[in-house]
């Protein structure tokens, strides 16, 4: 097993003291460690806002992108290169407000791409304003009214959109969020884990005090079986059905843990892999891009003559 060093950067990690960021950090960096996974073979890509620097502070290949766009830089690496760990880490208000198409559109291709999506209920590099998962009426000190708006929950977005592991965490639960990571990366599909991740600058809604009260683990109960293990329809409605009535409890208690795995969903990748039977080996990461003395295969005829060979493949494959 690797140690979780080889997976820190020698970037000062600059995020306000106490924040919850740290425990994701940390989380992720033993998952990896515990899984022993290369990290010339991970890519971490992040969104806008704190939780955008995750990728300064974690060894290994790493994309800062565009707000609310880290889901479709994923997959085009992922498409590109399927061999390679592909993580999404972003925030609420960026995978919720503006990227949320995005993270609809994820959940139908099923993709094998894990989303940790960083969930403090505010826009706390912007100064403390309400992201969609703070629910209507509440108000954070940094807001002058409380919210007009009614919330977005990720869970249940999740399992509508079609997404085969629907997961929450809790940043300060450092060892119950590793082995949700771990599990996450591990499953051959889209992954969400929601983590509820402590704002102690913006929000004073939700601290760790309050959080110590709510939480519960759904695993404590021990009918709770959130693994849908035949794939027949009737099973899958049903645990469906079940992890939605789940995902709606946010007051007095909140659920963290495992609400829903479904590992008979074909992947984006298998359905390429249909559509063209050399896509696993010749994806287009290893594709050549370069005729044998150096010079890039440019201008119709060369792309006439590379695709001629490849044709040529994918006829013998067959």
């Amino acid at each position: 097993m690797a140690s979780e060093a080889k997976y820190k950067t020698d970037v000062w990690v600059d995020w306000c003291p106490a924040c919850g960021n740290f425990g994701i950090l940390l989380a992720m960096q033993k998952a990896l460690a515990e899984l022993d996974l290369p990290p010339e073979k991970i890519v971490d890509v992040s969104g806008i806002g704190c939780s955008g620097k995750t990728s300064h502070f974690l060894y290994a290949n790493g994309v800062h992108g565009l707000h609310g766009r880290g889901i479709p830089f994923a997959e085009g690496i992922k498409i590109a290169n399927p061999d390679l760990t592909v993580i999404v880490n972003a925030g609420d208000g960026d995978l919720l407000g503006i990227g949320a198409g995005h993270f609809v559109a994820f959940g139908r291709r099923n993709l094998n791409i894990k989303v940790f999506l960083h969930d403090n209920q505010v826009y706390g590099l912007t100064k403390g304003q309400a992201s969609p998962t703070l629910k209507k009426g509440e108000k954070v000190k940094a807001m002058p009214v409380p919210n007009m708006q009614d919330w977005v929950n990720p869970i249940s977005i999740a399992l509508a959109s079609g997404f085969t592991f629907v997961a929450r965490g809790y940043a300060l639960w450092i060892d119950d969020l590793k082995e949700l990571m771990k599990a996450a990366i591990k499953h051959r599909g889209a992954a969400l884990l929601d983590i509820l991740q402590p704002c102690p600058t913006y929000n004073d809604l939700y601290t760790p005090d309050v959080y110590k009260d709510k939480l519960y683990k759904l695993d404590s109960d021990k009918t709770w079986d959130p693994f849908v293990k035949k794939g027949t329809k009737e099973e899958i409605e049903e645990k469906l059905s079940k992890a939605y009535i789940k995902s709606q409890e946010w007051g007095e208690k909140i659920p963290v843990g495992i609400f829903y795995v479904n590992p008979f969903v074909e992947t984006f990748e298998d359905r390429l892999s249909k559509l063209n039977p050399l896509y696993s080996e010749i994806s287009p990461s290893k594709q050549n891009i370069a005729k044998e003395d150096g010079s890039p295969i440019i201008g119709i005829e060369d792309f006439r003559i590379a695709f001629s060979n490849y044709i040529v493949k994918v006829k013998n494959k067959r």
